[in-house]
């Protein structure tokens, strides 16, 4: 064994399996929750290069999420010997590059997910990708492929037809949850399981099937209380069976057996707050999230929301570094020297970071000197690397179901779903009917991400709170029907194109970036504050700002603007003239870098770069409405 591996747990005979295939074996790996399948695979890594002679180029490691991405890159740097520089990408970054290289001119930066998806099969079955791996492609991997429907799937099956070369690709059918992606009901029934149907009847006897069967993330059996449903649940995938009703009542109730929580009191918090390891609070919907969300809040419990697996938030640390930065360029010692006061995350390793914008921001032919305008151009068109942009690390989480998929945690509180009922408008985020065997296999997930501790929570009382289906917004509603009480904030809800200061409020550019930067930290309660009653532009509401303990720190974009105005628009014919005069129950996601217009930088004061910093906002918000306002609605 390598001495990279010292102090690592000695791989079973079952994952032994899995490593020691040759590089040219056909592999499908059935990997059960928290079977070690990520010190499999990069196991596995390690041997294609150092004993099957492949080197990292040749290698195609593919996956769902940036976390999972993090997580594997993460366990090569520390235990990864001979491959450590195999680089593993999400679809969509891995997509975004291939149409790069073979069309730099497209206008693939402006695409969306799924348009990058449908273009990289376009090019593969087109065989315009044939230079690149026909020679250059001996081995892929493939994580989590239970999830791969749609769109997603035909590239893979065409990546794997169109090219000779040995796979492994790991995935656990009894943790299929994205079904709903597929819009069409009739459809999304047909793609669960579709794409191990086709890999056995593609490649037939030359398929060699492989289980990992162990656990190793449950250490305890509070913890390994739905485990026993996982064999099950495969087996209703793959029998076709869509009939999973009877296996979610059974497992919810399984859920309620365990130990109470109870509400989110003082004594709760105390609870909370004490606890030494890592925790989790998982619910059915985001809505739920950002319900408890508010209630830890009310309670002083620290804590984060985790994010969408697409969100892309450059920290902080990069746009001050930036603005250290006054030439077209820096070189490695300004680094060093500038790196120790930046706001790093704990445990950052300088050598990594500069490896990190190395690949992106590289220039003048030497690995000493960054371009900073590559750099720019990376950050304003979403490439920097996965690592980079990765939630920092938080003692409680709070998160929806989907996106706990692949975490895992010492303690977990799950809140119960509720029983399988007709659809409501809550669960109108769904768009469509739920499907039993689906919601089954979600909660399945949600109950096998504890080390140690499972909990219940309690339903929650969501009778006000459903998705605006126009703006796809969780949103607060009133008994009667004309009034609305508050509207979820989001990604992009606050103008980045011009720096705080320079539209809607006038301040001094630097201060409020200095402020940006010393004083607004994650979690702290900001207000948007109504700038004046009437709109500027058609179909919008009026400007507002964006206060951190009175002090203006941005403005709402229009893209908020133009939703609240949709959202408080009753009717086609209705015209909405009353806005709510302060929008609060608003928190600070994160203080993040953006690159807005290069001119408006200089403008104000700031540096050539066009890059700043800017709040990012988190939160299902409450309106405060005017009397006279509300009087004249109710008329």
């Amino acid at each position: 064994m390598s001495d990279a591996y010292v102090g690592t747990p000695a791989l079973t005979a079952e994952q032994r399996a899995v490593v020691e295939q040759p590089a040219d074996a056909l592999t499908l790996v059935t990997a059960q929750a928290g079977a070690g399948k990520t010190h499999t695979l990069v196991r596995r890594l390690d041997r294609l290069v150092a004993e099957e002679d492949l080197i990292a180029g040749e290698i195609l490691v593919l996956t769902f999420s940036r976390a999972a991405v993090r997580e594997l890159k993460s366990r090569l740097d520390k235990y990864g010997d001979a491959a450590r520089h195999v680089r593993a990408q999400t679809f969509d970054s891995w997509a975004l590059d291939l149409l790069m290289r073979v069309d730099a001119q497209g206008s693939w930066l402006e695409k969306s997910f799924d348009a990058r998806i449908e273009g990289a099969q376009e090019t593969i079955d087109h065989g315009l990708a044939d230079e690149l791996y026909e020679h250059d492609l001996r081995h892929v991997v493939i994580d989590e492929v239970q999830d791969l429907v749609g769109a997603r799937r035909e590239l893979v099956e065409a990546l794997l037809d169109r090219f000779d070369c040995g796979f492994t690709v790991v995935g656990d059918p009894a943790q299929s949850i994205y079904g709903f992606t597929v819009k069409n009901s009739a459809e999304r029934k047909q793609e669960t399981n579709r794409f191990f149907e086709w890999l056995r009847s593609t490649f037939g006897e030359d398929l060699t099937e492989l289980s990992l069967t162990d656990s190793f993330r449950a250490r305890t059996d509070e913890a390994k209380t739905a485990l026993d449903f996982g064999p099950r649940l495969r087996m209703l995938s793959e029998s076709g069976n869509v009939d999973g009703e009877a296996h979610y009542n059974e497992l919810r109730k399984t859920l309620t057996g365990v130990m109470n929580f109870g509400g989110f009191d003082e004594l709760a918090a105390d609870a909370l707050t004490s606890f030494s390891g890592t925790s989790a609070i998982l619910c059915r919907t985001n809505g739920q999230a950002l319900m408890i969300s508010e209630k830890l809040h009310a309670v002083d419990v620290p804590h984060r929301l985790q994010r969408s697996a697409r969100d892309r938030v450059a920290p902080m640390w990069l746009g001050l570094l930036l603005a250290r930065s006054h030439g077209a360029s820096l070189n490695r010692e300004k680094f060093d020297e500038c790196v120790g006061d930046l706001p790093l995350v704990e445990g950052s390793d300088p050598e990594v970071l500069w490896r990190l914008l190395q690949r992106t921001g590289t220039g003048h032919g030497s690995d000493r000197v960054l371009d900073l305008a590559r750099l720019r151009s990376a950050l304003a068109a979403g490439r920097l690397p996965d690592e980079l942009i990765a939630q920092p690390p938080a003692r409680l989480v709070v998160s929806s179901f989907h996106r706990a998929k692949g975490l895992e945690f010492d303690r977990v509180l799950v809140v119960d779903p509720g029983p399988l009922r007709e659809r409501t408008p809550e669960d109108s985020s769904q768009k469509g009917d739920k499907d039993p065997a689906e919601e089954a296999r979600l909660l399945y997930v949600a109950m096998t991400r504890a080390r140690d501790e499972l909990y219940l929570v309690p339903p929650l009382d969501m009778r006000n709170i459903r998705i605006h289906d126009v703006t796809d917004r969780w949103a607060r509603y009133f008994f009667q029907r004309w009034r609305r009480d508050g509207l979820e904030l989001q990604r992009g809800d606050v103008t980045t194109d011009y720096p705080a200061g320079s539209v809607d409020f006038e301040a001094d550019a630097a201060d409020v970036q200095h402020y940006l930067a010393t004083a607004v930290r994650p979690g702290d309660a900001v207000e948007l504050e109504r700038v004046y009653p009437e709109p500027i532009g058609l179909l919008e509401s009026p400007p507002y700002l964006v206060k951190h303990e009175g002090r203006p720190i941005g403005t709402a974009s229009e893209k908020f603007r133009r939703d609240l105005y949709r959202f408080l628009k009753l009717g086609p014919s209705f015209v909405p003239y009353s806005f709510p005069s302060l929008i609060s129950s608003v928190r600070i996601d994160t203080v993040e870098t953006v690159a807005g217009v290069e001119a408006a930088g200089i403008r104000a004061g700031l540096d050539q770069h066009g890059v700043w910093l800017a709040p990012r906002l988190v939160g299902l918000s409450t309106f405060t409405w005017d009397k006279k306002e509300l009087d004249v609605e109710a008329q």
